[in-house]
């Protein structure tokens, strides 16, 4: 079974199974002619405006953060850092601002290309590890904010590949320690045992 997600699947308001529910989903893109893509092993969830890790805490509005309280189904990319792009997948209906942060994949196709552009072999974990990488990897900057999810350039489908629930590892997010109480929530979910799995990792 190869289906891409459709529009309907990122209107769900339940951000917390979205991040979940996401493990195992294939990410793509097409890129000048290019597919890559790679299976999501790591997300992290975001509450919109009662989340203080998220952009939109408290309702925040600029020009940046917009994209979050567009409905659910298109990408919201940044710049972390001065370096780093960041994907996520905004959710929920329009002006509920959650998202899903994609911390890493798993190379599945296009692997010469991500080797490329990451310039090292897809067999090093660090090739797609973390959400900078992951980005990299897959060709992701800031051109690909607010993208619609559902059409060409950047897409996900369900190819049948599930985790038992003993196998995904829920965790506190990383590098949101600005977030108070909030940076404690255990909305990280990963694969257990998958070495593209950013650290820290059991």
């Amino acid at each position: 079974m190869k289906l891409k997600l459709p529009l309907s699947y990122y209107l769900n308001q339940d951000v917390i199974f979205l991040a979940k529910d996401l493990l195992g989903k294939v990410l793509f893109t097409e890129i000048d002619g290019d597919v890559t893509a790679g299976i999501i092993v790591e997300t992290e969830a975001y509450f919109g405006v009662l989340d203080k890790a998220s952009h939109a805490y408290g309702g925040r509005r600029t020009s940046r953060t917009e994209t979050l309280y567009h409905p659910g189904g298109v990408s919201y990319v940044y710049l972390c850092y001065g370096i780093h792009h960041l994907f996520n997948i905004v959710s929920s209906v329009e002006d509920e601002p959650h998202a899903v942060l994609v911390r890493a994949v798993e190379p599945l196709i296009g692997s010469d290309i991500m080797e490329l552009r990451r310039n090292m072999p897809a067999s090093r974990p660090a090739i797609s590890s973390g959400p900078g990488s992951a980005a990299k990897a897959l060709g992701i900057d800031r051109s690909f904010n607010k993208k619609d999810l559902t059409e060409h350039e950047i897409w996900i489908e369900d190819h049948g590949i599930r985790y038992a629930a003993d196998s995904i590892v829920a965790g506190p997010r990383i590098g949101v320690a600005y977030a108070e109480e909030d940076a404690l929530l255990p909305w990280r979910f990963y694969v257990k045992g998958n070495k593209y799995v950013s650290k820290p990792r059991s």
